[in-house]
Parts: C-alpha cells; sequence; structure tokens
C-alpha cells in the first residue's frame, strides 16, 4: 500500500501546524520501515534531512500560495496522483485537501478556531477558511482532530459523524527540560531581559489574549507588589495594535517586553529562565506550549477553555480567559507560595509524561492500518 503525505507544512513552518507535521512524520519514518510512504512538499527540504529509504520525498516546482490558488481557489480538477503517482492513501496535515482520483482521504483539523472566533482572523483567511475547510471535511474518508474539544466542534459545528473522527494528541519534545543557568543567562540577554519575569508566548493576534493579560499583570503588579516584568514572545499577527494600546493606556513600557519572535532554539532556556508562564488563550486546537513550559518544570496559568483543560490537566492554574481579575488573581498565586509552586512542577512533569510524539505516531499509523493503508 502505498501512503501519500502532504508535508508542505513541515517545511515551510518553523512552529505551530509546521512543527507538527514535522516530528509527527519524522517519528513515524523512526520506526516504520515497512510502509510505502510518499511526502510530497511546496519548497525544498532543508539541507541535512535524511529519510529511510521507504520515505521518499518529491519537491514540487511552485509554492504553497499556488497550490492553494490551483486547488482551493480555482478548484481545477488535478489530482494528487498526477504529482505522487499512485496512491491507496492519501494525509493531508494541514485542514484541506487536493483532489484525488482514487485514493482514501485522511484530513487532519487542528481547531475550528475561525468558527468559533471569527472576529480574530482577517477578512481574506477567514473568507478562505470558512469555503475550503468545511469543503475538505466533507470530503475526507477520516478526520484527525488534535483534541477532543476539535473533535466535538467538528461534530457541532460542521456535522461531522462522530464515527468518522480520531483524536491523536501532540507530543512534547525531549529538549523541553530544564537549562543550564549559563544557557538561560544568554538566552536572557540575548532578548535583553533583566528582571525575573512571567513569560508569554504566542502570535500577537486577539486570540491569544495578551490584551487582557497585560492588565491582570498590571493589576496583580499593583496588589502584590511583584518584581517580574511580563515578556511576551511572538512575531506581529492580525489585530496586534491593541496589544500596544493597552500598553500605552497603563503605562507599562518599561514593565511588558515585547521580544519579537522567539528563535526555535532559545525556547527551552526561555521556559527555564521564567518564573510562570502565562497562557491565557481564548481558544486552542491543543496548546503545545502549556507542555513545553512544564517540561521546563516552569509552572502554568492557562484557560480553562477550549482544549486547555485536556492538556494541562490538573497540573496548571486554570482561569476563565475572559475574567482579567481572576487571571490577576492566578498570577499572584503562581509567583507566590512555593509549596502551590513545587506541585504544580511535580504535577507537570507527570502532564508531560503522558504526551509523546511515539505515541502520536503509533497512533497515526494504527489508523492507516484501519483505513487499508498500512504496512
Amino acid at each position: 500500500m502505498r501512503i501519500g503525505i502532504d508535508y508542505t507544512a513541515a517545511v515551510r513552518q518553523t512552529a505551530g501546524i509546521g512543527r507538527y507535521a514535522r516530528l509527527l512524520i519524522q517519528t513515524l519514518a523512526t520506526w516504520d520501515r515497512e510502509g510505502d510512504y510518499v511526502l510530497f512538499s511546496a519548497g525544498r527540504q532543508p539541507e541535512g534531512a535524511a529519510w529511510p529509504s521507504n520515505f521518499r520525498l518529491r519537491e514540487l516546482p511552485f509554492s504553497d500560495r499556488h497550490m492553494a490558488i490551483i486547488w482551493q481557489r480555482l478548484r481545477l480538477p488535478l489530482p494528487i496522483e498526477w504529482l505522487t503517482g499512485r496512491l491507496d492513501l492519501f494525509h493531508s496535515p494541514d485542514f484541506v485537501l487536493p483532489p484525488v482520483r482514487r485514493a482514501q482521504t485522511l484530513l487532519t483539523v487542528h481547531d475550528l478556531s475561525f468558527m468559533r472566533y471569527p472576529e480574530c482572523s482577517s477578512p481574506p483567511l477567514l473568507e478562505y477558511l470558512m469555503e475550503a475547510v468545511p469543503r475538505s471535511v466533507a470530503r475526507a474518508d477520516r478526520i484527525l482532530a488534535d483534541s477532543e474539544c476539535t473533535r466535538q466542534d467538528l461534530i457541532e459545528l460542521l456535522d461531522v459523524p462522530a464515527e468518522r473522527i480520531d483524536v491523536v494528541y501532540a507530543g512534547v519534545e525531549d529538549r523541553f527540560r530544564p537549562q543550564t543557568a549559563e544557557a538561560v543567562s544568554a538566552a536572557k540577554a540575548r532578548y535583553g531581559i533583566e528582571r525575573p519575569y512571567v513569560l508569554g508566548l504566542g502570535t500577537l493576534q486577539p486570540r491569544k489574549n495578551f490584551a487582557r493579560l497585560i492588565e491582570a499583570y498590571a493589576l496583580a503588579r499593583d496588589r502584590a507588589g511583584i518584581p517580574h516584568a511580563l515578556v511576551i514572545g511572538g512575531g506581529v499577527g492580525w489585530l496586534s495594535r491593541g496589544i500596544h494600546e493597552t500598553i500605552d493606556r497603563l503605562g507599562l513600557h518599561e514593565d511588558v517586553r515585547l521580544i519579537g519572535f522567539v528563535d526555535d532554539q532559545d525556547l527551552p532556556s526561555l521556559y527555564t529562565g521564567a518564573d510562570l508562564f502565562a497562557f491565557p488563550s481564548l481558544y486552542e486546537g491543543f496548546g503545545i506550549p502549556v507542555l513545553e513550559a512544564m517540561g521546563c518544570e516552569t509552572p502554568v496559568v492557562t484557560s480553562r477553555a477550549s482544549s486547555l483543560p485536556e492538556v494541562a490537566g490538573e497540573a496548571a492554574l486554570l482561569i476563565d480567559p475572559l475574567d482579567v481579575e481572576e487571571l490577576a488573581d492566578a498570577l499572584v498565586r503562581g509567583l507566590g507560595a512555593s509549596g502551590l509552586r513545587d506541585r504544580m512542577v511535580t504535577a507537570g512533569r507527570r502532564q508531560v509524561g503522558r504526551f509523546t510524539w511515539r505515541a502520536a505516531a503509533q497512533s497515526l499509523h494504527a489508523i492507516y492500518c484501519a483505513m487499508g493503508g498500512g504496512a
């Protein structure tokens, strides 16, 4: 049986869906040496990338944008087999499906945030997703969801029969563990961090809820006199101006640091150096940063919304992401008594152990086999 996988996001995107697809498929390749896999990507693989002999990569001579135009905007009926050769099963890890000739189809839907919070997406992106994703979901033979929350959203919002959906949780890389003092100091120096700090992480956009985090931080600082800065790492996204306006309104230019996109290699050190990780997102399909921070033994405050309770379990302080007062209280508690912090770190280590990329890859392989495309 030949299994085709769209590897474009893994090649083109450093974080997010790209990291998910890259780690999932690379882990699959480390132990499945019998299946016949064809990976295709719009863009070249990084130099030095190596695959076992049963995994072949085909690089397409056009971009992912051109692929989206051809298959999703113009809806040209050019089957994926035209590029990959004969397939028995095709897996798209990134929301949308191309046309196929005969292959069964498996589609990963990471979240339906664009339906739950449409105001958090730019109009062109929202228009594209609202058209392409429901159409792809309707065509797919089976669907993978990152969490039970996303599974329930697919059932409720897109009327997908429950029996067509499988949940495959993401994993946590082993490199997310406590770092040395020297590594932490070097990372802090690179980003100009001089004070103890609370860390926030994510693209600067409304769904990440950073404006409310900043308001809660101001309350916590005024009430409890915490000496910490609030450090937020992430690239600029849609409607990020509200974050800057909140900083201006509260006069927090010396206390809130927006350090921009964080290099992937610096993440473990920045997590380790933080006294608290705050992730009060309005909606997440999974929420890997919560587990990454726990892996680095940093206490976590996160939302009791969407998938985040699934991810955090009992190891984090859970808050209503719309309640600034509750978030402020959690920041104070998370930075306070050492007994609570120690319990959170211990629970966090246990929670991280539940999510491994090997388990994710084995679950994926079992689904391939159940669909008739496994080795």
